[in-house]
């Protein structure tokens, strides 16, 4: 007996419950004590065959022709997959077909049966009954984990309340260093005022003596020194200190605290199970591919109320090298990017400038577009072999081949799928493809009149809003063109009213916590920003920008932009 079952009462008539049934019937399939079989065998509405107890299953309980009741069934025709009897063979309705013995599908299908029962037994109820153990421990880990961030937190808020005071100590001495200059100063004016009171006492005494004295002589020497006395010692002038304190930027505050990674749920399939798809004119064969992780989730509220600033600021400036022209800039966390340009090679660098990692492709052509999935790979197009690949550690992996089609600009998803841009080969078409891992899901061609979305050729990028739209920039037709996630046009932004549209060339593009869309304007040295709904917010210029390509957000709202000519990355802080 099955231990999972081990448990359970003893076998008993399924009419009367005595223990231990010595027959069964094995057409209608209960078990019988030896009075209750005539009972069953009394009731004629359907056929019976009651059979010792350990004989049951032995009796094959043929299907009855739907056609040609009621004749029961020996075959199977293969081409019409339908139990058929021999009327049925007789009409010559099966003539041309394959017909199976149904003796022959009950034993293969049984043994079918035999080794998934073997295989869930054995491996599969095991395999789950591990996991189902090490969910306590799992969830127990949550809290752990939830304790020792809480703990870091905690020690890098007493060290900023101990630097804090530490400041207003400073602060304080020199108030205080301020307090004894002035008092020195004070101590000085009483020396002088005092100094002078003692000899206008001095005088008042020799004048009192004089009024009384009868000495001609003495009299008549008598000089005045009331003009001396007439004017105060010359008082110094005092500028007392003020403090003004400064405005309390609760955004950088809350930087200066410190930055928290995202959560990371990878689904079960990871990068490493990431498998070639080919694509043959529209027929995929579809491997057990790779299905990228979910990526944070958004919602159509922003997190946190943000305002623009007037005046964006330049952070960090990274120079990077062995590009004549840097084209891609993605973040990897809020400390690290990858970049390209025209080369093979695409580069990891830190916010120091530091290179960390270098990555060639796999074919030795250039990318054409570079993007960061959600569990930190990074996956790149090859335009000239029409492949998407995956960087995973030091692997590259081919995720797809594409037929007939040549890829471009792509991003990954908050669902963790990848939207790629493609234009055809005969030169009339281009459309972007959702994939979820290499399996199409979705394809982005025609608006509501049947009228193409995008312009053939021609440089494209995109990016998902919070609110799941697909953005692209589409240059030639300068416009940046905005989708819902069902693929209906919403709106074409083709710059502000008051700048003449042949004047807008729109080339990177990427959107933020509050669902804003940031784009960069190359010939124009500028980045435009746009709401959710295709209204000019601002631009952001004047801050030293030349000829800004790529673009990305980092988990603080912090813009790092490709200078294409320049061969650098800046950070730019945009929101107050």
């Amino acid at each position: 007996m099955d231990p999972q079952y081990s448990a359970q009462d003893i076998v008993r008539c399924d009419l009367c419950e005595s223990p231990v049934p010595p027959m069964c019937c094995d057409i209608c399939h209960i078990n019988l004590c030896i009075t209750c079989v005539g009972v069953h065998l009394s009731d004629d509405s359907k056929d019976h065959k009651v059979v010792p107890f350990h004989k049951r299953g032995s009796t094959i309980n043929y299907p009855k022709c739907q056609k040609h009741s009621p004749k029961i069934c020996e075959l199977q025709c293969k081409h019409c997959n339908i139990p058929i009897c021999a009327s049925c063979v007789s009409s010559g309705d099966h003539d041309q077909h394959k017909k199976i013995d149904i003796l022959t599908i009950l034993t293969s299908k049984k043994e079918l049966i035999k080794k998934d029962l073997q295989e869930l037994k054995k491996f599969i109820r095991p395999k789950f009954q591990q996991a189902a153990s090490e969910i306590p421990a799992q969830k127990a880990g949550v809290k752990q984990h939830s304790l020792k961030l809480t703990a870091a937190l905690n020690k890098q808020g007493e060290a900023l309340h101990k630097e804090i005071n530490s400041l207003i100590q400073r602060k304080q001495s020199e108030i205080e260093e301020m307090d004894e200059q002035h008092l020195a100063a004070i101590t000085k004016q009483e020396d002088v005022i005092n100094k002078a009171l003692h000899e206008i006492k001095q005088v008042i005494l020799d004048l009192q003596k004089l009024l009384d004295s009868d000495d001609v002589c003495l009299v008549s020497e008598y000089t005045s020194r009331n003009e001396e006395f007439r004017s105060l010692p010359a008082q110094f002038q005092v500028t007392l200190p003020t403090f003004s304190p400064q405005e309390i930027n609760r955004e950088q505050l809350y930087q200066q605290l410190g930055s928290l990674s995202q959560l990371l749920i990878t689904h079960p399939l990871t990068d490493e199970a990431a498998r070639t798809t080919e694509e043959h004119g529209g027929q995929k064969k579809t491997p057990d591919a790779v299905s990228s992780p979910p990526a944070r989730l958004f919602s159509d509220k922003p997190l946190r109320d943000k305002t623009l600033s007037d005046k964006p600021k330049i952070l960090t400036d990274i120079p990077i090298t062995g590009y004549d022209y840097l084209y891609y800039v993605s973040c990897l966390s809020d400390e690290e990017i990858w970049t390209g340009g025209n080369n093979t090679i695409m580069k990891l660098y830190n916010l120091k400038g530091e290179l960390l990692k270098s990555v060639q492709t796999k074919s030795g052509n250039v990318p054409d577009d570079i993007a960061v999935t959600r569990s930190g790979g990074l996956v790149y197009t090859d335009y000239q072999d029409r492949s998407i690949n995956l960087v995973s550690g030091t692997q590259i992996q081919r995720l797809i081949t594409l037929r007939g089609w040549t890829p471009h600009g792509l991003c990954s998803t908050s669902s963790g799928d990848l939207l790629v841009i493609k234009d055809s080969d005969d030169c009339k078409q281009t459309k972007v493809v959702r994939y979820s891992g290499s399996t199409e899901k979705q394809s982005i061609q025609w608006d509501d009149q049947g009228k193409l979305l995008y312009s053939f050729n021609g440089i494209k990028y995109l990016s998902e809003n919070r609110n799941l739209d697909i953005c692209v920039t589409d240059y030639d037709a300068r416009a940046v063109v905005v989708v819902s996630a069902a693929g209906k046009l919403r709106f074409r932004y083709t710059g502000p009213p008051s700048t003449p549209q042949e004047s807008f060339r729109p080339v990177g593009i990427t959107t933020d916590s509050q669902a804003n869309i940031l784009t960069s304007d190359l010939d124009n040295h500028r980045i435009h920003i746009i709401d959710k709904d295709g209204h000019f917010l601002r631009f952001i210029h004047n801050c030293g920008l030349q000829r800004p390509f790529g673009l990305c957000v980092d988990s603080q709202d912090n813009l790092f932009v490709a200078e294409r000519d320049t061969g650098k990355v800046k950070k730019i802080m945009y929101y107050k």
